[in-house]
């Protein structure tokens, strides 16, 4: 029985990955190719800058795969299996949860935990350590910045446990409603600390001058050594959009996953039901009928 629901679970997060992709690659991917030609002529200006000054920087080298294979098969593949194992997650939660609550509908507890997975496993850490396009960033901090980001991961994700072991066990004392709020309340200032003490990605990079912007560790206007700007500073709207649209394709994949597992666990659920109804009938149907005597 419980294969079914992980097939099922694994095949609503491959589809959520792929409707996720899709949006994207329609609404996200322009402002993802205008950071790769702002970063593309951010680099001519500086090599333009060092060979005035004497300096010659090495030629990188080239693409394995072109941008176009990038964009399409493998972002596509990618987040068919990021769904593939946000889909595994999530059905291995479902069945956790569901013995313990097996009144709940299938269909709320889907939409229940799909929410809490969407909040902590990607809202709140964006929150901290929202997504940025190419372009942004600083190649010698990737190490930390990706081993900050799972810390705030791992952080929201048992903020989220305890608020809610705090929220069933409040919930016999000052009722359901009162404890909701509580167990919020208590995910809220988990977060809120650990945003407060974990540091933003601008204060990891070096070079503060090109990367200017603590917050969000955003190029700065590329400056000659006589003050003029050769270069403008990364576009805000650009960033804005990436970030936004970022948001949004998360959205389309976790509701998937929702809708479409919630949908497909209330058939499962109710299938027994159905086949102890259609027992019952069976022998009433085909039960012969006394012939009158005489």
């Amino acid at each position: 029985m419980e294969f079914r629901y992980i097939y099922r679970g694994l095949g609503v997060g491959v589809l959520g990955g792929l409707l996720a992709f899709v949006f994207a690659r329609i609404f996200a991917e322009p402002f993802i190719q205008d950071a790769i030609d702002y970063e593309s002529g951010r680099d001519e200006a500086q090599s333009a800058l060092d060979a005035a000054a004497g300096h010659h920087a090495g030629h990188e080298g080239a693409e394995v795969f072109s941008r176009s294979v990038q964009s399409n098969v493998g972002i596509g593949v990618g987040m068919a299996v990021f769904g593939l194992a946000i889909g595994g997650l999530f059905v291995v939660a479902y069945l956790v949860v569901s013995r313990r609550y097996p009144d709940v509908r299938p269909r709320v507890l889907a939409c229940l935990l799909a929410a809490a997975g969407f909040v902590s496993l990607y809202l709140v850490p964006f929150a901290k350590y929202p997504a940025n396009p190419p372009a942004v960033g600083h190649e010698e901090t990737i190490g930390a910045r990706s081993a900050l980001y799972v810390t705030m991961v791992a952080v929201s994700v048992i903020a989220m446990g305890l608020a809610m072991v705090t929220g069933r066990w409040l919930a016999g004392r000052v009722g359901t409603w009162n404890a909701s709020l509580l167990a919020a309340a208590v995910f809220l200032v988990l977060v809120a600390v650990a945003m407060g003490l974990l540091p933003a990605f601008g204060h990891l990079a070096s070079n503060k001058a090109e990367y200017g912007n603590f917050a969000t560790e955003t190029p700065q206007p590329l400056q000659a050594p006589d003050g003029r700007i050769v270069y403008p500073g990364f576009p805000a709207d650009v960033l804005f959009k990436f970030r936004f649209y970022s948001v949004i394709s998360q959205l389309i994949l976790w509701s998937t996953i929702a809708l479409g597992f919630g949908a497909l666990a209330e058939r499962l659920a109710a299938a027994p039901a159905r086949r102890a109804g259609a027992a019952l009938a069976e022998p009433a149907a085909t039960e012969p009928t006394p012939t009158p005597a005489g």
